[in-house]
C-alpha cells in the first residue's frame, strides 16, 4: 500500500496544488532560514520554495521509503542539498534544540500519536524557534465534520493512515507551543498554523 500511495500521491494532489496549495507552500516556506527540519517530507513538494541563500541546513524525516526516493529526485531537480532520514515523527533522531524551525505540511493527519509528535517537535526545536504547519483538519462545520467522522475509518486505510477529522490545532495548543498566526480555508478544513517554541 505504501508503494502504491507514493506512486499516485502527486497525481492525485496535482489539481489542488495547481489551484492554490502551491501558493500556500510558497508563502509559508520562502522566508524560512537557518537549520530546518521538515517532518513528513513526502515526495518533496515543498522543495521548490526553499531559499538556498537563507537555508543553512535542511533535514527531512519521512517514513515511506518510496516517497523518499521521489523526494531525492525533486531535491536534485531544485539544486537543494537535503539530509534524508527514514523515520517516524514520534521518535525524531535529533538532539534537543537542534533546529531553528520545524515545518510540516499535510502530514500530521497521518501520524500515529500526535501528542508524542508535538512533544518531539518542541524537543528538537530551539527555544524561541518557529513551528510552521499547513494541515487539513476537522472542519468547523458540524455537518461536514460528521461526514469527516464517517469517512475517516475507510479513508485511513486507503490513504496511508490519514485522519480526515484530526484537530491538529488543539494538539498544538495542548503541547504548549504559542500560536502566533492561524489562517483557515474552506470552513476550516485547511489551516495554516505558526507558533513559537516556549
Amino acid at each position: 500500500m505504501a508503494k502504491l500511495f507514493a506512486f499516485f500521491y502527486d497525481m492525485l494532489m496535482s489539481p489542488l496544488e495547481k489551484r492554490w496549495i502551491a501558493r500556500v507552500r510558497k508563502k509559508i516556506i520562502t522566508d524560512l532560514e537557518g537549520e530546518i527540519l521538515e517532518i513528513g517530507t513526502g515526495t518533496g513538494a515543498n522543495f521548490p520554495y526553499y531559499s538556498k541563500e537563507k537555508v543553512d541546513r535542511l533535514v527531512s524525516v519521512e517514513p515511506n521509503p518510496f516517497m523518499i526516493d521521489q523526494a531525492r529526485d525533486r531535491a536534485l531537480e531544485n539544486g537543494l542539498k537535503v539530509e534524508f532520514h527514514k523515520g517516524m515523527a514520534e521518535t525524531l533522531p535529533f538532539k534537543n534544540g537542534e533546529f531553528d524551525t520545524v515545518i510540516a505540511t499535510l502530514v500530521l493527519c497521518s501520524v500515529e500519536d500526535p501528542h508524542k509528535v508535538f512533544k518531539e517537535i518542541k524537543r528538537v526545536c530551539k527555544q524561541g524557534g518557529r513551528i510552521v504547519l499547513f494541515e487539513h483538519v476537522r472542519t468547523e462545520s458540524r455537518s461536514l465534520a460528521s461526514l469527516q467522522d464517517f469517512l475517516t475509518p475507510a479513508w485511513k486505510h486507503l490513504c496511508d493512515g490519514c485522519h480526515l477529522n484530526r484537530n491538529t490545532g488543539r494538539y498544538m495548543r495542548e503541547s504548549g507551543i504559542e500560536i502566533t498566526r492561524e489562517m483557515k480555508y474552506f470552513k476550516g478544513i485547511f489551516v495554516e498554523l505558526e507558533g513559537i517554541n516556549r
